[in-house]
């Protein structure tokens, strides 16, 4: 047993959503549903965004970016999901495991920051509307995705290694059914008080920052509308930043509430429930809500369709 302490773990096992094989059948459907909707929907909007040039705006140039990264997001954790609902043991190696902390976190970390970005937009398209096309150039928004992508890929690299660089010898359990820092914490065999600074750190730079630029754009945004004398120019901006408002909510609100909170010692299933909301079921949403409640999404559809 002292042999197997101090043997290194090389796989872990998940314990999943449920071990019960008549849930875990019916969670099989429900997660191929969920994934098929998630790659059609943002493949759909990242296509959809190319070829129309009357989608050729920052707006929608941001759009693309994150229905992109959605797409990763879930990849990278729900075909997993489904093999392991028709599988009995469940496991990952080591290296799996790493390589899917760094993608999860990474494109995660991104979404976050391009949320904000898009936040900014709109409030520039609201509040200073004679400026927007001086202010949101194409350089201006190529220069606010790649600072997403780096700041993701910033946060990621922190996250993972502050996260393997600790010892993880004997139980190689994880209550959960993805690799994600605050699952693999509870693993680990030394304190993990200084990872889990670092990880409440980078949550601050890359969730509450972002919170706060979007909370200070929708500030203006929301004075700039209450001034306005014409209800249907007050419906139009709703409308707009409304689909916005939706995902960032959506988004952050689970995000915080799995990272920015005291790590526990046990995993339960609230826990788990909220990692499928942000893992599987958000990037599913997100194109719904931004086609359904955008005119110009379907009236590009219409074009597309109407052209094959």
């Amino acid at each position: 047993m002292r042999e197997k302490n101090r043997t290194s773990v090389v796989e872990f096992v998940f314990l999943g959503l449920s071990q019960d094989p008549n849930i875990q059948l019916l969670l099989f459907f429900v997660f191929m549903a969920i994934y098929l909707l998630t790659i059609l929907g943002n493949l759909l909007m990242v296509i959809l965004i190319h070829i129309d040039y009357r989608l050729h705006t920052p707006m929608y140039f941001f759009l693309r970016n994150l229905s992109f990264a959605d797409l990763c997001f879930s990849t990278t954790t729900v075909p997993q999901a489904l093999v392991h609902f028709l599988v009995k043991t469940k496991t990952i190696s080591f290296v799996g495991c790493s390589t899917q902390i760094v993608v999860l976190l990474l494109v995660g970390s991104t979404e976050c920051a391009l949320l904000a970005v898009m936040s900014y937009d709109r409030y520039v398209a609201v509040c200073k509307p004679l400026h927007y096309s001086s202010i949101m150039t194409h350089g201006v928004c190529i220069q606010m995705t790649v600072v997403s992508w780096g700041s993701g890929t910033f946060a990621s690299l922190v996250d993972t290694i502050f996260t393997l660089r600790l010892p993880y010898r004997g139980n190689n359990v994880i209550n959960h059914f993805f690799c994600e820092p605050p699952a693999l914490l509870k693993l680990a065999s030394a304190d993990t008080y200084t990872t889990e600074m670092a990880i409440f750190a980078m949550g601050v730079v890359i969730l509450l920052a972002p919170v706060s630029i979007i909370l200070i754009s929708y500030w203006n945004i929301i004075f700039t509308v209450v001034q306005m004398q014409s209800s249907e120019g007050r419906l139009k901006v709703f409308s707009t930043c409304g689909s916005h408002l939706i995902v960032v909510i959506l988004f952050y609100g689970s995000g915080i509430f799995a990272y920015m909170r005291p790590n526990s010692k046990i995993m339960n299933e609230k826990d788990k429930m909220i990692s499928v909301f942000y893992s599987a079921v958000t990037p599913m949403l997100n194109p719904i809500i931004y086609s359904l409640r955008n005119k110009d999404v379907k009236a590009a559809l219409k074009r597309m369709v109407g052209k094959q």
